[in-house]
């Protein structure tokens, strides 16, 4: 579930980041952007990959190797700098006259902290990738060491392996996810949004098999084949032809409301003692999603309405993953009894 909550955020940014800003149309940072593509300055501050010869070749070398090495991986260049300084200067501007702030290219402004870009977005991003870390390795200790396993040592729970991706999955994306809110390029935004994507299409995959209690081997392949095969196309198709973010929005929109309906249907339908904690997870998710839709400018320059809703998957992951947990000794405290 939590997943799902994950990507409607994820697509929702999106949809802010395809608009036009009033930052982008503000003369005054324009003509200060122009200033310092010229001068590789803004104000007292200059950048020395923005000094360039008379036949516009950077002086000393490429920009990325008169950074520090530390420094080196980010690629700010030019053009990043001048944005970056020139937005700060003219929201320093706006805040001297009273003004709110705005956004400049579809993001507010953000300050950078040794180079990161949205550093608390990052520390969150970094906060859920552990708590994944946290749930799958707990769910693993709990199948392998505290559960009662086969005489061939393999799980009694049907669907161990699943869940196992699905964590894989998770922490891939979270990972990518700090990458992205770290730099935002086009590969780190293709990479984030491929691993979103992903982990849409396996959440999809499970919440059919659960929900319907999908056991045998060939109806399980029968029903994640074509969903495999959909999203590994799509995924191809935004990294290897087009980036197309209305298409990419539709897609993941309609996967996501799928498998939500399915929990929560079956949330509505089943005995499972644990039921509790997946409607926890989807009213405390709808009101989390309430931070991206009102969407309020960056307080201190670091903590926006993304920043403020990544906080809260944090604890709706540890109860999705204790919701797994319950599942797991429930299915095999029932097998375990069949066998008895």
């Amino acid at each position: 579930m939590a997943y799902w909550i994950f990507m409607f955020a994820l697509l929702l940014s999106i949809v802010r980041v395809l608009h036009a800003s009033a930052g982008d149309a503000d003369p005054i940072y324009k003509f200060c952007l122009e200033q310092c593509e010229k001068t590789g300055c803004v104000g007292e501050k200059c950048f020395q990959h923005c000094k360039f010869s008379s036949d516009g070749i950077p002086i000393d070398g490429p920009w990325y190797l008169q950074e520090p090495l530390y420094l080196r991986w980010k690629q700010w260049d030019c053009q990043s700098d001048c944005r970056y300084h020139c937005m700060l200067a003219r929201e320093e501007e706006r805040e001297k006259l009273g003004d709110k702030p705005i956004k400049y290219h579809g993001k507010w402004p953000f300050r950078r902290v040794y180079g990161i870009q949205e550093p608390v977005s990052v520390a969150l991003s970094a906060l859920n990738l552990a708590m994944q870390f946290h749930g799958w390795l707990s769910f693993f200790i709990l199948l392998y060491y505290k559960l009662p396993l086969r005489p061939n040592k393999k799980t009694y729970y049907e669907y161990t392996g699943l869940w196992h991706l699905y964590g894989v999955l998770s922490m891939n994306s979270w990972f990518w996810s700090a990458v992205f809110h770290s730099r935002d390029v086009d590969l780190t935004e293709k990479l984030d949004y491929s691993s979103a994507v992903a982990l849409l299409g396996i959440s999809l995959i499970l919440a059919i098999l659960r929900a319907f209690n999908v056991r045998d081997e060939a109806a399980r392949v029968m029903i994640s084949a074509p969903l495999i095969a959909f999203v590994t196309t799509h995924i191809l198709y935004l990294n290897f032809y087009k980036l197309d973010y209305g298409l990419n929005m539709k897609v993941c929109v309609a996967m996501g409301i799928a498998q939500l309906l399915i929990w929560a249907i079956w949330a509505g339908v089943t005995h499972h003692p644990s039921r509790w904690k997946l409607w926890v997870v989807v009213v405390g998710g709808a009101l989390a999603m309430l931070l991206e839709i009102y969407d309020f400018p960056p307080y201190w320059g670091f903590i926006d309405a993304h920043a403020a809703w990544h906080a809260t998957t944090i604890p709706l992951t540890y109860l999705w993953w204790s919701f797994i947990k319950d599942d797991a000794e429930y299915r095999t405290s029932i097998l375990v009894k069949k066998v008895k």
